[in-house]
């Protein structure tokens, strides 16, 4: 009769904790974010999610993985919002299904915007992205003469893990990249046509207008006419750790190779990463005889092209008229209650 009893009493416990495996876990208070690494045991994840409180005792994990041998889960950092039974923790292992931040590249970012925005999101640091960034191995087979995968990390959004190494994450955008350009029917020197659409890409964010700036630096290296382009001046800044947020008499006058005032023709690599749309500008420039283009005083972000620089000094001085009675304008303005209080601050 006894051991009937202890038989009943061991089933009844089996059968309770065999049932806890399907109850929610203990309740969370806040977001939980459990990064289990690569090559961590059974033992080591059973205590990481019990310590972290998903799950109420190591043995319930330790449980399902006895149960399910062959069953294997895979590393990265994991999110839990609410209560979650044990078995549905331990099918989220198995699934791999992992959290993951978005990294948003917009058509136009460097390099070092790039890694700015990773160092913002966490997992990459600036260092590491840059140092990946720095190898051109994988584009060699497209442009052999590139320095740097600038310009081939395609703007789009990605998927980032605690997992997610510098090197693969650019290579998940330079296959992006050879996507796009597939896609566009891109051919001849590659290099040359991604550095084109590099500076047609800063220039100017009026999709209709790119192949208009196209036109333009195309006619001036037709006839070896300066590119004269600020945004080169601003990356040579840039790679010489220099830039100081805005555009000096400095920056115009250096001789670094990138700056498009003191060097003829192209620059030697892309100045920014373009998207689609400026990639196909520089394939396919509109055909015209514009030598110039400054920006419409009407703030816009379109400009006016002028085929001479009789027209583009015309443009110029219109530009400038506007600019100085803007100023005027803002200047004379009344202060209200609101700026005042901005002011006391």
């Amino acid at each position: 009769m006894r051991r009937s009893w202890l038989f009943a009493a061991a089933a009844a416990t089996a059968v309770a904790a065999a049932g806890s495996l399907f109850l929610p876990g203990p309740p969370l208070n806040r977001e939980v974010f459990l990064d289990i690494p690569r090559g961590t045991g059974s033992l080591g994840a059973a205590r990481a999610l019990a310590g972290a409180g998903v799950i109420r005792y190591q043995w319930q994990f330790l449980a399902l993985r006895a149960l399910h041998p062959r069953a294997t889960f895979q590393a990265g950092e994991y999110q839990f919002q609410k209560p979650a039974s044990p078995r549905a923790v331990f099918d989220r292992l198995c699934r791999g299904d992992v959290f993951y931040r978005q990294l948003t590249v917009p058509e136009g970012y460097t390099i070092f915007d790039i890694a700015e925005a990773l160092e913002r999101l966490g997992g990459i640091s600036s260092r590491e992205f840059l140092q990946a960034a720095s190898d051109a191995s994988p584009i060699r087979d497209l442009a052999p003469e590139a320095r740097s995968l600038e310009g081939f990390l395609f703007p789009d959004t990605y998927r980032v893990s605690r997992q997610t190494a510098a090197a693969d994450l650019c290579l998940q955008m330079t296959n992006r990249f050879r996507k796009a350009w597939a896609e566009l029917g891109g051919s001849g020197p590659v290099l040359a046509a991604v550095t084109m659409a590099s500076l047609i890409e800063k220039e100017t964010a009026v999709q209709s207008e790119r192949p208009l700036v196209a036109s333009v630096f195309y006619n001036r290296l037709r006839i070896g006419m300066p590119l004269d382009c600020d945004p080169t001046a601003i990356y040579a800044a840039l790679l010489e750790g220099r830039y100081r947020g805005t555009i000096y008499r400095s920056d115009l006058d250096s001789r670094h190779r990138y700056n498009t005032y003191q060097h003829a023709g192209l620059p030697p690599g892309p100045i920014a990463n373009p998207g689609a749309g400026a990639l196909r500008a520089a394939l396919q420039p509109a055909q015209t005889r514009y030598l110039y283009f400054v920006a419409r005083p009407d703030n816009s972000g379109a400009h006016t092209f002028s085929e001479t620089l009789d027209q583009h000094q015309r443009a110029v001085a219109r530009y400038r008229r506007a600019s100085a009675k803007a100023k005027q304008t803002e200047t004379a303005r009344p202060v209200s209650g609101a700026d005042q209080a901005r002011g006391r601050r």
